[in-house]
C-alpha cells in the first residue's frame, strides 16, 4: 500500500510536467508519522523504504504519547459513545 502511495506521488510529479528521474532529488519530501509498534520499526522494512522510496521520511511518535496519536482520540470517542448503553438486537 505504501508503494502504491509512493508511485501515485511520483505519477503526480510527472503529470506536472516534471521528469521522472528528477523526482528523487527535486520532488517534495513526505513525512509519515507512525506509533512505536514493533512491526513499524522492523529494520529490514525501514531500509527497504529508504532505498526504494527516498522521498518518504518515516518518523515515530514519542513513546507513551497517546495524545499525539489521532486514532487514540477516535477510540476514546467511540468508547464514550458505546459505554453504558443498552442496544436492542433485531432479528
Amino acid at each position: 500500500m505504501l508503494k502504491k502511495f509512493y508511485e501515485d506521488l511520483k505519477a503526480e510529479w510527472i503529470l506536472q510536467v516534471n521528469l521522472a528521474e528528477d523526482f528523487q532529488d527535486k520532488g517534495c519530501k513526505f513525512v509519515i508519522f507512525l506509533d512505536n509498534a514493533s512491526f513499524h520499526k522492523k529494520a529490514e522494512t525501514l531500509q527497504k523504504i529508504a532505498s526504494e522510496m527516498p522521498n518518504l521520511i518515516i518518523e515515530f511518535l514519542p513513546k507513551y504519547s497517546p495524545d499525539y496519536n489521532v486514532v487514540e482520540l477516535v477510540w476514546h470517542s467511540a468508547k464514550e459513545y458505546v459505554a453504558n448503553r443498552l442496544f436492542e438486537l433485531k432479528n
